[in-house]
């Protein structure tokens, strides 16, 4: 999830300036290739305790163990939810796919359930390892504090909405978009999204036509530095209403500031 705050166990809304919507699913995009983006996750629960997961959250694999999500997904005990690796059609199983229990959830610190303030990031540690079968990797990630350019064109992917009607789209195919990053000078400006970008944050889109969305949350914005791909972003909010707004990008969590932090978790 990843837009309203009500429902949004995953995507922030922002009213102006304000609020935020847990990003959902992604607008403009199109199906993505068949075992492509080997790193991304569909992040479960099954809420009423009943046996049936819902997918809630995007993720990406960070280790054989671990997994990076939003910290506003993290909405409930880890027993109620599980991680899916190798997940391309959410509705059919192609024999791709491991389906693993959560052990531990680490939410940053600092966290404190306001999109605006950052630190909106957690490592989940799974029940028993990933194992590798040909449609699964582990992550790369960014440099420590590593920033992208204006206008440099990463992907992001992810099951979330695929427009903002009452009748929005939920895609069964993992959907993908290439977006091009927002510089945090442009972003922080008082038209865009103000004092409500910070510098642990990065900003992606803002063209009115294409855009995270519900369901898109903790996903990774992936993007091709050298020749690596590398997971330079958690989805993290977006505009209130519809997710594709001028001037209001999808904004995600830059990994890259919170390096010595995911390292920590990992070791510990």
């Amino acid at each position: 999830m990843i837009w309203f705050a009500t429902l949004l166990s995953c995507i922030g809304l922002i009213y102006a300036e304000e609020s935020f919507v847990k990003n959902g699913r992604i607008i403009g995009g199109s199906n993505a290739q068949y075992n492509t983006w080997q790193w991304q996750v569909s992040f479960q629960q099954d809420t009423y305790n009943e046996g049936y997961y819902n997918h809630i959250c995007g993720g990406s694999i960070i280790g054989a163990l671990h997994v990076m999500t939003a910290a506003h997904c993290i909405i409930g005990h880890p027993s109620s939810f599980r991680v899916v690796v190798g997940e391309y059609n959410l509705f059919e199983r192609e024999g791709s796919e491991q389906y693993i229990a959560v052990e531990h959830i680490t939410v940053h610190p600092r966290w404190n359930g306001e999109l605006g303030l950052g630190n909106d990031i957690a490592i989940v540690k799974l029940a028993e390892p990933i194992y590798g079968n040909g449609f699964v990797n582990i992550g790369n990630l960014p440099a420590p504090y590593e920033t992208l350019p204006d206008k440099f064109v990463c992907h992001l992917t992810g099951w979330g909405v695929m427009d903002y009607a009452s009748t929005a789209i939920v895609p069964d195919i993992l959907q993908e978009v290439a977006i091009p990053v927002v510089a945090h000078s442009v972003c922080s400006q008082h038209d865009w999204w103000g004092s409500l970008a910070l510098e642990s944050m990065i900003c992606a889109g803002g063209d009115g036509v294409i855009s995270g969305c519900q369901g898109d949350s903790g996903g990774p914005l992936s993007c091709l530095v050298d020749g690596v791909w590398r997971i330079h972003g958690v989805v993290s909010y977006g505009p209130i209403g519809r997710c594709n707004q001028y001037k209001k990008p999808t904004v995600f969590t830059r990994v890259s500031y919170f390096l010595d932090w995911i390292n920590s978790v990992m070791q510990s």
